[in-house]
């Protein structure tokens, strides 16, 4: 199996099939709780309530819980069964794969652990050849297609300016606004 940059398949909303696959499990309806707060991302409890009308159809009952800000990463991420979060981009996959989705790994919200995916994680690591690390990388991506937990609701983009009134050293390529640094980091020229 040849694996690309983008996994296949592409899915697109269908509450029939939904319903499909509900009732081949033995239900007609299925009631779940989505712990959210604007803490996890700007935005998150709106993204529920969207969830939750577009579940609807489907015969989904899907309950939003508006949680409290403060103490969410203590008491409601990696505690409640479905929460929200937000995770920025990494350099590398390694990087991403290793924190959210390996075995064990202490942010692996969705409890991933896929015996091919932690295989394949540690072999790429050691893999020199650019190509057949790519492949590697590729193959766990589509095994997180296939088999992960994780809704993604969106990819996004940043956009940042600059000024010549601004002066800086290297900027950091892990995170938004040099690596989440630019207060420390930047002064007025």
């Amino acid at each position: 199996m040849k694996f690309g940059i983008n996994p296949q398949p592409n899915h697109s909303y269908d509450p029939e099939k939904a319903k499909f696959h509900l009732k081949k499990a033995g239900l007609t309806t299925l009631k779940v709780d989505l712990s959210v707060a604007e803490v996890g991302f700007t935005g998150a409890i709106d993204a529920g309530v969207l969830y939750q009308q577009h579940t609807k159809p489907a015969g989904i009952d899907l309950n939003v819980i508006r949680e409290s800000d403060d103490g969410y990463y203590d008491y409601v991420w990696l505690k409640k069964p479905w929460t929200c979060g937000y995770w920025n981009g990494r350099p590398t996959c390694d990087w991403l794969f290793t924190t959210i989705y390996a075995k064990g790994a202490a942010w692996n919200e969705s409890h991933y652990a896929d015996p091919r995916f932690n295989e394949l994680l540690v072999a790429a690591r050691a893999e020199v050849d650019d190509k057949k690390r790519a492949a590697m990388y590729a193959e766990m991506q589509q095994l997180l297609h296939e088999t992960g937990g994780t809704i993604v609701l969106v990819f996004n983009n940043y956009v940042e300016g600059r000024s010549v009134k601004l002066a800086h050293g290297p900027i950091a390529p892990n995170f938004e606004a040099d690596g989440l640094k630019i207060a420390e980091r930047w002064w007025f020229a």
